[in-house]
């Protein structure tokens, strides 16, 4: 089964969407299986991170923003403002897809972990994700 979820985002940010990812997997029926997401964009991406602390999305959030700067004068790729060009790169550095066992019934995730769509851009945006599940 593979059902598209979207995600409304209001900009930059991690939004969690592990409740729409297990509804499709209940949806689905499977048992034992695999779940697997891709988020249809190239400025956004996908994490597994923690759900209790938001401070940890904070520092994971400023640490990249540190590491792909906006206003790099060698970037060309800028038709979209100064956010466009570093929103690709964090793309490509983090993941599109994302993989997670499905065990009786339920995502496999750990006790402190929720899925997140990642939005790289600063305008909010209608997202969508695929989710397939076997």
């Amino acid at each position: 089964m593979t059902r598209r979820i979207g995600i409304r985002t209001r900009g930059q940010g991690l939004y969690e969407i592990t409740r729409q990812v297990q509804d499709a997997v209940t949806e689905a029926g499977v048992d034992t299986g695999l779940c697997t997401l891709l988020v249809q964009h190239t400025s956004a991406s996908l994490t597994i991170q923690e759900n209790a602390d938001p401070s940890a999305q904070r520092d994971l959030e400023a640490w990249l923003d540190r590491l792909v700067p906006e206003n790099d004068p060698l970037f060309t790729h800028t038709a979209e403002g100064a956010d466009d060009m570093p929103s690709h790169i964090k793309a490509a550095l983090t993941a599109t897809t994302l993989s997670i066992p499905i065990v009786g019934g339920r995502l496999g995730l750990g006790t402190w972990q929720g899925i997140y769509l990642w939005e790289h851009r600063h305008r909010g945006s209608n997202r969508n994700c695929l989710v397939h599940v076997s």
